[in-house]
Parts: structure tokens; C-alpha cells; sequence
């Protein structure tokens, strides 16, 4: 019988445990998760967070497509062991990203049900895009440059600037991609590389420059960022955090600029 009513007992906790790290309603909260393990779907933990949020709060999410490009992590995972054929033919079939239905596997069940819920926006980029379901979706998500991933071309600027908060739910900050942000606002800036992917029809490789991006150690710069400036607790056995976005930014930013060098 416990394990029968676990999931609700669960969903039950994290909505008292919403409410304990400080989401208000009305307010705007990009979240980052994992849910594995937990036997609670998708669906019903996108409920309760829309729940907690209200009718004027908005929910983003990561709805990133590393996997049409040649030159992300994900990509070289894939096409590891190939041969040079092998690799030439699967690049040949990559797949172009598609707004309205491309889906994101690697950013989660959460990210992928966000994504693909009647009525969500989501941004045009074709690797970083951002999802979001609310009121304020469209206004955050729209316009998206093409070739910024996230600077102040991109939603993760905008949600800066609309104060919004951070939830990390199961996850670490070494997930936290507005640190991202933070990278765009160095001093000095990182350097540029090139960055390629597949868009409107398969073979359509497109290629452009943007900042030097690295997360390798977003984990480290997590665990800098003053304890002050956000709530955590525990939820199915992992760790939620919640920050504004500015907070998380600003620390950040400042953390690169000294240690990065």
C-alpha cells in the first residue's frame, strides 16, 4: 500500500516544498530537472508547478537540441566508435531542428512535456531553445537571435531582466544555464568559436560565431555563490535550489571574471 500511494505522497511534498524554497505565484520560473527514480511522471510534476505559479505565473524550461549539431558534446557521444563513412552518413541524415516539434530529450521528461503541451512557446534557436507555458511565454521567448545562444540576443537576457527565478529541481548548479549569461558579461568577454547545425532540410548545415561557451565548471562556481542568496531543500532525494536569475548572474559573473583568467 506505501507503494502505491508514494507518487501522490511525493507530488504532496513538493508542493509544500515549493512553498518552503519561495515560488510565489505570479511569478516566472525556469526550471531544470531530473525526475528519474522518482516513479512520478512528467505531467503531474508540470501540474504542480504550474499550480504553485497560478494563472499570471509563467514556466520556462531548457528545450536545448544539441543533437543536430556537429559540434556539441552530444554529438560527438553519438558518432564515437564510427568510421569515417559511418560518420559522413549520419551527419547527411541529421534531422533539421524544427520549432514546434523537434523534441528534447537530453534536457528531461519535464523539458520535453513543457515543450510539447498544447499552447507552450518555444524559442526559434536552433540548438538553445527555450519553452515556456504563461502569460509571459510569448513575450520572453520571441525573437531569439539565431546566432546567440544565450547573451542578450536571447531569452536568458530577457528573463534577467524580468527578474525571474531559477529552480533546480534534483539537479545541481552545474545544470545552471544562466550561468551562461554570466559568461556573455565577463571582463574581459571569453573568446569566439564557431558553432554549426542543421536547419530547415536535412544536409542544410549552417554555420556561426558565438561566444566560447564552457559549463565545466558551473558546479565550482555553484558552490561560491553566497549562501544568502538562495533557498534549498530536499525533495524524493535530491536537491532543490531556488535563486533569481539576476542573483545567479551577477554572482557568477563576477566569479568568472576573477578566476577564469
Amino acid at each position: 500500500m506505501a507503494d502505491a500511494t508514494r507518487p501522490q505522497n511525493l507530488l504532496h511534498q513538493l508542493q509544500d516544498t515549493l512553498t518552503e524554497v519561495g515560488v510565489r505565484p505570479g511569478s516566472t520560473l525556469m526550471v531544470h530537472s531530473s525526475l528519474g527514480g522518482t516513479g512520478i511522471g512528467a505531467t503531474a510534476v508540470r501540474d504542480v508547478l504550474l499550480r504553485a505559479l497560478g494563472p499570471d505565473g509563467t514556466l520556462v524550461v531548457p528545450a536545448f537540441t544539441p543533437e543536430n549539431s556537429d559540434t556539441s558534446r552530444e554529438y560527438r557521444r553519438m558518432v564515437e566508435g564510427m568510421t569515417e563513412q559511418e560518420k559522413a552518413e549520419f551527419r547527411a541524415g541529421v534531422l533539421p531542428f524544427e520549432q514546434d516539434t523537434t523534441p528534447c530529450p537530453t534536457m528531461g521528461a519535464l523539458a520535453e512535456c513543457v515543450r510539447s503541451t498544447p499552447g507552450a512557446v518555444r524559442s526559434a534557436h536552433p540548438q538553445t531553445s527555450f519553452a515556456g507555458l504563461g502569460p509571459r511565454a510569448a513575450e520572453l521567448l520571441t525573437g531569439h537571435d539565431p546566432h546567440c545562444h544565450f547573451g542578450e540576443g536571447s531569452p536568458m537576457a530577457r528573463l534577467y531582466e524580468a527578474d525571474a527565478r531559477i529552480l533546480l529541481l534534483r539537479v545541481g548548479f552545474e545544470v545552471c544555464s544562466a550561468f551562461h549569461l554570466a559568461e556573455y558579461r565577463m571582463t574581459p568577454p571569453p573568446s569566439r568559436r564557431t558553432y554549426r547545425c542543421v536547419v530547415e532540410e536535412k544536409g542544410n548545415w549552417i554555420a556561426y560565431e558565438d561566444l566560447d561557451l564552457h559549463d565545466g565548471d558551473f558546479g565550482e562556481i555553484g558552490a561560491r555563490v553566497p549562501r544568502d542568496l538562495y533557498e534549498e531543500r530536499k525533495w524524493a532525494g535530491g536537491r532543490v535550489v531556488h535563486i533569481g536569475v539576476r542573483d545567479a548572474v551577477d554572482s557568477a559573473s563576477s566569479l568568472m571574471s576573477r578566476y577564469r583568467r
